[in-house]
């Protein structure tokens, strides 16, 4: 059985969707980020970086517990594991972990930024506006050259690839994009959204999710709370 520590984020979907899509066994528990759950010391001792999501499978690689944080480590981890959604010759393995790497590194962080400054900040700062504007802007065009010529982005199979850049698309609006103008994104983002796992996977725990209206969570997920001395 694998416990999951998460929440109804993109990173938290990424994970909840390989699960689906492996019909893995997990229990979900809820950690709700705008609560300061992720500050406590029993999510401290899994993920010390205070960010979901991560894991707990009690049949680890040598027969023992194995706890994982960072979401692009827990789908390697987790499809490793398998042997599934990753390929199986180091070339397409090197080709997976090179997009995964992509997402990690550039779609993830500077899409969260669009939204931070677009959706979250409390005032508007117009170079931070549109520097992650535009920035999402020129990952999109990055994804759809590579999906004009693929079905998915490693090729003509669906990886952790996918499953980890896919959750992120799914807010564009937010990110100040029109998906229509990029036809090779929205066709893979629509052929990737009919799969039953992933329409389970963007369901688990969304009921829990809340908008971040009140000061006291922008605090906890923006303010001096991330930054206090542990």
């Amino acid at each position: 059985m694998i416990d999951v520590y998460s929440t109804a984020t993109p990173n938290g979907h990424k994970v909840h969707i390989l699960l689906e899509e492996l019909a893995l066994p997990y229990r979900v528990h809820h950690i709700d980020i705008s609560a300061g759950d992720q500050f406590t010391p029993d999510f401290l001792a899994i993920s010390p970086n205070n960010k979901i999501p991560a894991i707990v499978d009690a049949d680890g690689p040598d027969g023992l517990p194995i706890s994982l944080f960072e979401s692009g480590a827990i789908l390697l981890y987790l499809a490793g594991k398998t042997g599934k959604f990753i390929g199986s010759t180091d070339r397409e393995k090197f080709t997976t972990l090179q997009w995964l790497m992509f997402q990690m590194g550039g779609v993830g962080p500077m899409l969260g930024q669009a939204h931070h400054f677009r959706i979250y900040a409390p005032e508007k700062i117009d170079y931070a506006y549109n520097r992650y504007t535009n920035e999402a802007q020129r990952l999109y065009g990055v994804l759809n050259r590579q999906l004009a010529d693929h079905t998915y982005l490693t090729g003509s199979d669906y990886t952790i690839a996918d499953i980890a850049t896919f959750p992120w698309i799914r807010s564009w609006k937010n990110q100040g994009i029109e998906l229509g103008e990029f036809v090779h994104v929205q066709r893979w983002f629509d052929d990737i959204s009919a799969r039953p796992a992933v329409q389970r996977g963007v369901e688990v725990l969304a009921d829990l999710r809340k908008p971040l209206t009140d000061d006291k969570s922008r605090e906890v997920l923006f303010g001096s709370a991330q930054y206090a001395k542990r």
